[in-house]
Parts: C-alpha cells; sequence; structure tokens
C-alpha cells in the first residue's frame, strides 16, 4: 500500500524553524568575502603558487560557472529577449588609431602619486588628506593621510594617526576638529609638502601627474614604433568601429542597439578591493543608438536606467543596498549628455557598479574623422542624414559577480543552530540541484538517484553527493548557494512516493512523483 506522501504527492513538509539574521551582512569585512571566496572554489589569487600577480584573478570551480550564468543570464535579457539589439564580438587589439581617434592615447589617463623614499605609487584620487587642527587655537599642527575606504574605516584610521601625531608633537590629549578629507588631486604644492606618505610617514610624495592606463603590445616580428599596439581598455570602441557592419548585416533600425560582452584591460596604478577594480576584467555594454535631438535622449536615458536596475534585482541584487548617483559638472565626461551610476555598498564602502551614460554622437563623430569612412545613417521614414547619438549601459561583470556574492551572504538559525550559506537568485546559482540518495549501498535507490541526475545534468549543472548525513549533505550544498536538493530515499523505490525536495532558503520539503521534477525545478530556476 503506498504511503500518505504518495497519496498526496505535492504534500509540504515543513522543516525547522528559521529565523533568519537580517544584519548579517553589515559585520561583514572585505576579509570576510575573499576568504569566502577562495575557500569554496570561487575566485583564487592568480599565479598563486609564484605568490600571486597583484590585479588579477582566477575563477576556480564555482565562480566560473557563476560567471558563465551571469553572462548568459545579461546576454538572453539585453540581446536573444529583445527585438532591437544584436550581439558583436570584437578583436581585443585594434588598429592603434583607433585608440587615437577615441582619445585613449591622449586621454586615459588617471593621477598618480610617487613616495620618493618607498617607491611606493598611488593613485591621487584614491588619497585623502586632512589638515590636524587644534579646536581651541584653530591651529593646523600637521597633516594625516589615508587611502580611500568607508568613511568609518577612514576617520577610524586618520584618529589614529592623529593620536600619535599629537603625542609626538607635544600635543598629547588636545581636542582637535573634525578632518576635512581632500584626494591628492585637490591640494597644493606648499600642502603637499607637509602630507605624510603612507607608505614612509613622512612628506614624500610627488605633486600628482598622468599615468596611461592602456596595456602596450607588440604585433608582428618587429618590435619598433611602427609595431606598437594595445590591448583593448574597454569594449565599448569595438562597437563603434563595427557600426556601419552591424548595421547593414541585421538590417536594424534606429533606435536600435549593439552589445557586447569581451575582456578588457587597464593598468591600474593600484588594483584593490578584490576584483572590484582589477588590472583585467570583463565587461557587458550595450550602445543603443537613437536620433539626435535635444528633447530625444533622455526618455531613452531614463528607461535603460530603470531596465538596468530591473535586471539587476532580477538576478538577485539586494535592492536596500542599490543607489543612484548622478554625475553632474567636473564629474561628467566632456562628451556626456548625461550620466547615472547605480550604485552599491559592498564592504569597503558604497561605489559604482554600472554607469548608463547618454554619450552624444563624440564617438561615431571621432571614428568617422579618424578613418575618413562615413559612419552616418539616413533616417528613411523622415529622410533625414545623421550621425547617431548613443546610451550606453555599461556594466562590469566582475563588479557585478562581487555584488551578487556580497547580496547572497547570510546567515541564520535552523532549529536551534547557526547557518551561514550563499542564497544566489536560482537562474544564477553556479550548482542549481544536489542529488542526495539516502544510502550509497542500496543499489536500486542508487539506480534511480543516478538515472535523476543524469536527466537533470542535461539541462543544469547538478551536483551529485552520496557522503555523509542527509542534513550535513545539506549544509554542504547551502555554503555554495545550491537552491534545491533532491533525496531519493526508500519511500521512492518501495512505495513509488517520488522524491523529496528541499528548498535552501525556507528548509521546507515537499514530496513529487520524479515525472514532474523537472518542470517543476524548471519553473523555480528558469522562470517557464
Amino acid at each position: 500500500m503506498a504511503s500518505t506522501e504518495a497519496e498526496a504527492p505535492t504534500k509540504q513538509k515543513e522543516g525547522p524553524k528559521v529565523i533568519p539574521n537580517d544584519s548579517a551582512y553589515d559585520s561583514v569585512s572585505m576579509e570576510d568575502i575573499v576568504s569566502l571566496c577562495k575557500r569554496r572554489g570561487f575566485i583564487f589569487p592568480s599565479s598563486e603558487i609564484y605568490n600571486g600577480f597583484a590585479g588579477f584573478y582566477d575563477y576556480g570551480p564555482l565562480g566560473s560557472e557563476l560567471k558563465k550564468n551571469v553572462k548568459d543570464s545579461w546576454w538572453r535579457h539585453f540581446v536573444t529577449r529583445r527585438e532591437d539589439v544584436v550581439g558583436l564580438d570584437s578583436s581585443i587589439i585594434h588598429n592603434p588609431t583607433t585608440w587615437k581617434s577615441s582619445g585613449h592615447l591622449d586621454g586615459f589617463s588617471d593621477p598618480m602619486v610617487d613616495c620618493k623614499e618607498t617607491k611606493l605609487r598611488y593613485r591621487a584620487d584614491q588619497l585623502f588628506a586632512a589638515p590636524i587642527i587644534l579646536t581651541e587655537t584653530s591651529e593646523t599642527i600637521g597633516w594625516v593621510c589615508v587611502q580611500e575606504a568607508n568613511d568609518a574605516d577612514m576617520v577610524k584610521e586618520a584618529k589614529k594617526m592623529a593620536k600619535k601625531y599629537l603625542k609626538d608633537s607635544g600635543h598629547k590629549g588636545a581636542e582637535i576638529d573634525a578632518f576635512a578629507f581632500r584626494d591628492l588631486t585637490q591640494v597644493s604644492e606648499e600642502e603637499m609638502a607637509c602630507i605624510p606618505s603612507p607608505g614612509s610617514g613622512e612628506p614624500t610624495l610627488t605633486m600628482p601627474r598622468d599615468f596611461n592606463l592602456m596595456f602596450q603590445t607588440n604585433v608582428g616580428a618587429m618590435s619598433d614604433a611602427s609595431s606598437v599596439a594595445y590591448l583593448r581598455p574597454e569594449t565599448a570602441q569595438g562597437i563603434f568601429i563595427n557600426f556601419k557592419n552591424a548595421l547593414g548585416t541585421s538590417r536594424a533600425k534606429i533606435p536600435f542597439g549593439i552589445a557586447q560582452i569581451g575582456k578588457a584591460f587597464r593598468n591600474e596604478i593600484t588594483p584593490r578591493n578584490f576584483i572590484f577594480r582589477s588590472r583585467e576584467f570583463e565587461q557587458m555594454e550595450v550602445e543603443y543608438f537613437i536620433p539626435p535631438g535635444d528633447d530625444v535622449w533622455q526618455p531613452f536615458h531614463e528607461k535603460w536606467m530603470q531596465e538596468s536596475k530591473d535586471y539587476l534585482v532580477s538576478v538577485g541584487l539586494r535592492e536596500d543596498l542599490m543607489g543612484w548617483d548622478v554625475h553632474e559638472g567636473d564629474g561628467l565626461a566632456h562628451y556626456a549628455r548625461a550620466c547615472t551610476d547605480i550604485t552599491f555598498r559592498f564592504p569597503f564602502g558604497v561605489q559604482e557598479l554600472m554607469g548608463i551614460a547618454a554619450r552624444g554622437n563624440f564617438d561615431l563623430t571621432q571614428h568617422s574623422e579618424g578613418s575618413g569612412k562615413a559612419l552616418d545613417y539616413f533616417d528613411d521614414a523622415t529622410k533625414e542624414k545623421y550621425i547617431p547619438h548613443c546610451i550606453e549601459p555599461s556594466l562590469g561583470v566582475d563588479r557585478l559577480i562581487l555584488a551578487l556574492i556580497c547580496s547572497a551572504y547570510a546567515e541564520d538559525e535552523v532549529g536551534g543552530e547557526k547557518r551561514n550559506f550563499l542564497k544566489f537568485h536560482p537562474s544564477i546559482a553556479p550548482v542549481k540541484v544536489s542529488v542526495l540518495p539516502l544510502v550509497k549501498n542500496k543499489e536500486a535507490l542508487v539506480k534511480v538517484a543516478r538515472e535523476l541526475y543524469e536527466s537533470l545534468s542535461l539541462r543544469w549543472n547538478v551536483a551529485w553527493d552520496a557522503t555523509g548525513a542527509v542534513g550535513r549533505r545539506y549544509r554542504r550544498a547551502d555554503e555554495v548557494g545550491t537552491p534545491f536538493c533532491i533525496t531519493v530515499d526508500f519511500e521512492t523505490i518501495e512505495d513509488d512516493a517520488g522524491v523529496t525536495i528541499r528548498d535552501r532558503d525556507t528548509t521546507e520539503q515537499i514530496r513529487l512523483p520524479i515525472d514532474e521534477v523537472i518542470p517543476y525545478l524548471s519553473k523555480k530556476i528558469d522562470g517557464y
């Protein structure tokens, strides 16, 4: 006779009581995230057996799967499911004149300062200095200099430095004003002569000067000026120089977009904050071409802002950690009409995650002049010929992955026991399902479980775990963010009672017939 659960194939089985810790992320440090990524096989330091290589990282077994899922998700959302966007995969090395026309050869640089004593190099806009001012007399007795971090950490480090300075200068215990930080691009030469270097602790920093960020290489057998080329510092220019090719072969009409996912390289002066700012990274960008006109670009810009945010939320980014930053004045590129960033609160502070810019027609105009080729568009409806303007939603793959890992970080209490796990959205989780045969020494049971595993593997990345108590296997799956565990037990083979599917977040379980498992999971994972 079939069991009660077999008679009710979707009967809910409540798991242990779950008490979430909603403030867990607030106490997480960047060191915690880096350790988690290495320990669980997401991200490793590159060339680690040779003591690493600053600014470069390797994605491990779970990280490479997560990265692929993120890129596939973005492509489906912004290319496959849209009629007005086509794809492109341009080369990493372009004709060097590309970078002359785009302005990268002359203007793609960061301000840098050098420590004359330690020979260390810093980005000037990532070092913040503040005068030490005695509250009682308003006298400036010295300076502090700290590296960019969240506000609380910068103040904490500055207080530590100021305390030592007060003691050494005979002002121990004196009250000082609140720190008024300025980055080193905003200080005078006279002030720089008083600002201590983070490396030496003494005023040994040079004034800021420009440092070109492009990686130079040589193409061909010769290594002279004629063979110089560059690894692309962004993917956008590959889209602009292929505008005519993509337009003609896709038979597209404006407004339309060209999307690309690809590697880019920047010789960052001080790569930092893990994969947030590295020297080799990947971008996902759309150049969405629109007609010219002062009254045209704004609705497109606002629409792409909303669509970009909707996508980020749909793959599991925590909305409460997101914000907006509107560029104005000097913060706006000279050619841009507008630019708004979607920000994210990382453990090291609020930073740009994604930019949505109204770039005007600067890029197509520059490449048209530089190449001597017309990059205009004839509008059949209005009978006008013009160089299109564009909206550019640009998102870094690596930054998004870091934000997704931060968003997924979770702690709760299950049945009185603390649990740390990753709450990835099922669509991007590196492992979708873990198949668990209740025992591994029952041939008939293992056979059913193995057949189910192989069937699921045709659709998703699935794990097989037959070792240890089921509860311990649940925890292993939770730790790497697997959203579903399927247990094949004795009722499966003896009573034809189906299998148990456990939900990671709630720990609740349902029992389903085996032939209903894939439709159920497909709805949960793929949304259809």
